[in-house]
């Protein structure tokens, strides 16, 4: 996270995280959002997603449940945005093509971690599949009526727009998981963009001009073209092969057999 928020920032996450860490084990934690996406501003939130793993022998009990935590709190003038969801249910998301848990094992920046998450990573990569086409199509079609909503004034909502089709067509053209916007505009031909992202940067509430609400109205429809185009012509099979969902599953399996009595 160095280099990515500051110190005081920093300081206030490991608050939040230490206390949290308190109540459960968890596999890792990134840090999302604005400073994963390349686009902070120093009034972004610090948006901490996380996978956690309950004791097994928990899970066996008669009331058996994978309970996601969230937490959103104010500490000394920075916003910290805390959710954790059991190791379980990531999985199962992560074969159904659910990028938001996809990203917290292969993309995002990694805050803490156990030593699993390594053996973990080649595990995720090798289930990914064409399923991640519909998350992204879908999350991007939703932060465009976000955007809609701010009259597509809104600098923060148009990025994401973009981040989210560029994200998903990359995964599908190359397998990889890449949340960086600023390293994607290029390739895929929006270069144009990096002049919002510095728009950005200089607070979250920033917003565009006549001129560029009606430019980019047109862009992103090209944006999901784009995306479209990748899905046609994927490096990635229609859905996880039977053999390697069973490697992620005997992952999950040893995992659970260490923390039987945790």
């Amino acid at each position: 996270m160095k280099g990515k928020v500051t110190e005081h920032q920093e300081r206030m996450a490991d608050r939040v995280l230490d206390d949290e860490s308190l109540h459960r084990e968890h596999l890792v934690i990134s840090l999302s959002g604005a400073h994963a996406y390349g686009f902070p501003s120093h009034d972004s939130d610090l948006d901490l997603k996380a996978i956690h793993i309950a004791p097994t022998a928990a899970l066996l009990g008669l009331q058996p449940r994978h309970v996601p935590a969230e937490r959103l709190e104010v500490l000394e003038g920075v916003e910290v945005d805390y959710s954790s969801n059991e190791l379980q249910p990531v999985l199962l998301g992560i074969l159904q093509g659910n990028g938001n848990y996809i990203e917290r094992v292969l993309g995002a920046i990694t805050v803490r971690a156990l030593p699993e998450l390594e053996t973990l990573r080649p595990r995720v990569r090798a289930v990914l599949s064409r399923r991640i086409h519909r998350h992204y199509r879908g999350f991007a079609q939703g932060q465009l009526r976000e955007w809609e909503k701010s009259g597509f004034r809104s600098v923060k909502k148009l990025l994401y727009v973009l981040r989210t089709t560029l994200t998903g067509t990359h995964a599908l053209r190359t397998g990889e998981v890449e949340t960086d916007v600023t390293v994607l505009l290029e390739p895929y031909g929006f270069g144009e963009a990096r002049a919002l992202v510095e728009r950005k940067r200089s607070g979250e509430r920033i917003e565009l001009t006549d001129a560029l609400s009606e430019q980019w109205q047109r862009e992103v429809t090209r944006a999901f073209a784009v995306l479209e185009a990748a899905d046609a012509a994927s490096v990635l099979p229609l859905e996880p092969q039977p053999a390697d969902v069973a490697a992620l599953e005997g992952w999950m399996l040893d995992v659970r057999r260490q923390r039987f009595g945790a």
